[in-house]
């Protein structure tokens, strides 16, 4: 499978030599689940904006810092590429970031959260199983980085996971869109790290609980499996 990487942001400078840049720590994750995978970047970040809808099987987007209710114009031309691959049917995996987009592009609505950050690990259940779920289990503990949330949904979605914090964590948009608000390409290490350096913006006793709730097992290769799992059936369905 070749997937296009929508890329919409950087790690940081400080924290790239240790860590590497977003496309290094999506390409690592989802080598344990298929090595034969292809990945093809696309920076959005910089206008780069794909023009060609079949250039790849499947898109993925990449968290971002910046906020999809921003008003910059890389991001509402990202979203007319987004609403493009709706209408013909292709298949998107949108995370954080891109959970939002994917959401705001269709008719949803984002909103700041008045709950604040969610850093750290987000403990969430699984309200819906679909068929791609597999190997299943009821509950799914990803990483995550995040002050807004989606809050309105597009037409034709269903919510299959979420929180009191986070209620639409784990959305389906018709047969070809899926979004996750948490960050199955984090690891733990960065997610600590990205804590630290966003303490200020984000809170002492924020960072404080983030860092403790680590301790827990995270769902990543989990996350990767439905993902690749949903983008088999989305593509053959295509």
């Amino acid at each position: 499978m070749r997937i296009g990487l929508l890329q919409c942001d950087d790690v940081a400078p400080e924290l790239r030599e240790v860590h590497g840049n977003y496309p290094d720590m999506f390409e690592a994750l989802f080598h344990r689940v298929d090595p034969a995978l292809e990945l093809r970047v696309w920076r959005c970040v910089d206008g780069e904006i794909p023009d060609d809808l079949d250039a790849v099987d499947a898109w993925m987007t990449t968290g971002s810092k910046f906020g999809v209710n921003d008003g910059l114009e890389w991001v509402d031309a990202l979203c007319a590429f987004v609403r493009e691959l709706w209408t013909a049917g292709k298949p998107l995996v949108g995370i954080c970031f891109g959970h939002q987009l994917m959401a705001k592009a269709l008719g949803g609505e984002v909103i700041k959260s008045p709950r604040g950050w969610g850093v750290g690990m987000s403990f969430n259940r699984v309200e819906a199983r679909a068929g791609w779920m597999e190997p299943w289990q009821p509950g799914l503990n990803l990483l995550v980085s995040h002050q807004d949330q989606v809050n309105g949904l597009p037409p034709d979605t269903r919510v299959l996971a979420g929180s009191d914090f986070c209620p639409t964590y784990l959305m389906q948009v018709g047969g070809h869109f899926l979004g996750v608000q948490g960050h199955p390409e984090f690891t733990k290490p960065y997610s600590r790290d990205l804590m630290s350096l966003r303490r200020e913006l984000v809170g002492s006793e924020r960072v404080r609980e983030g860092d403790a709730s680590l301790s827990s097992p995270v769902d990543d290769v989990l996350m990767a499996r439905w993902i690749l799992n949903f983008l088999r059936r989305a593509t053959v369905s295509a």
